[in-house]
């Protein structure tokens, strides 16, 4: 299986001669923020010390009339109590309004845009390919994995999806097993205009019309133009070929498939 560029994390050469090749985890991270925001109110409080009581006094100083003020007649009033004032009640300060306190919510998370339906059936006219689509990641050396069963084909789910606006969508599979062909062996003769059909999860199947086919040598991959994500849509089907390496145990190229939407 072909080496994707850096960045784009795909992988694994499909076709080996092993009846079923290795398997490997893919390794996935995701991280969540949460924020709370809390508020606290206070009161004012009472002034617990009460004014002094008025006495009466005979000369008043001022508080009903200017000192010294000479009644009718000429005298000045001897021991005239004056009366007291009113003192009103001393109260407690009313308490502050408390501040209501926000509900604590955990900080929202960024929008992700809305992922286009998965593959779930790949089906080629005239063939006898009619193969279940499994989702695959990346192997842990930074390969695409592949099914174990020979008759399944996986799809890179890091990539785009079969259907999608823009990029290559990658479906590979293994070319055979050590008694016999898979069916991804007849891909090799597939000619110009054979359709291609992928039938989606929750969505309507779409076509494709194959446009080429082509032996890749695998030490000098284009991951880049395979697994890229940006320009016109197309799919690519991907499994082994050429000529089988002892030394290496595997095929020397890679089969690609090239189909644009019908």
């Amino acid at each position: 299986m072909p080496t994707p560029p850096h960045g784009s994390r795909p992988g694994r050469r499909p076709g080996t001669r092993a009846p079923y090749p290795r398997r490997a985890a893919v390794r996935l991270a995701a991280a969540v923020a949460a924020a709370a925001l809390l508020a606290s109110s206070c009161a004012v409080p009472p002034d617990p010390t009460p004014p002094a009581q008025a006495a009466a006094r005979g000369n008043d100083s001022g508080l009903d009339q200017p000192a010294g003020a000479v009644r009718e007649g000429g005298a000045t009033p001897a021991a005239a109590s004056a009366p007291a004032r009113s003192i009103p009640p001393v109260r407690p300060a009313a308490p502050a309004p408390s501040r209501s306190t926000p509900p604590v919510r955990p900080a929202a998370p960024p929008a992700v845009a809305p992922r286009d339906p998965g593959p779930r059936l790949l089906t080629v006219a005239g063939t006898t390919i009619r193969m279940r689509i499994v989702e695959v990641g990346v192997s842990p050396d930074g390969a695409m994995q592949i099914p174990d069963p020979f008759e399944e084909a996986g799809w890179y789910r890091f990539g785009p999806a079969p259907g999608a606006a823009a990029g290559a969508a990658v479906l590979a599979a293994h070319v055979d097993t050590t008694s016999e062909s898979a069916p991804f062996s007849q891909l090799k003769t597939l000619p110009p205009g054979t359709l291609v059909t992928v039938e989606r999860y929750g969505a309507p199947p779409v076509r494709f019309r194959v446009v080429r086919v082509e032996l890749m040598a695998k030490d000098a991959f284009d991951g880049a133009a395979v697994f890229r994500r940006g320009g016109p849509h197309e799919l690519k089907l991907v499994t082994c070929g050429g000529r089988w390496l002892d030394e290496q145990q595997n095929y020397g190229d890679n089969v690609i498939v090239t189909a644009l939407p019908a």
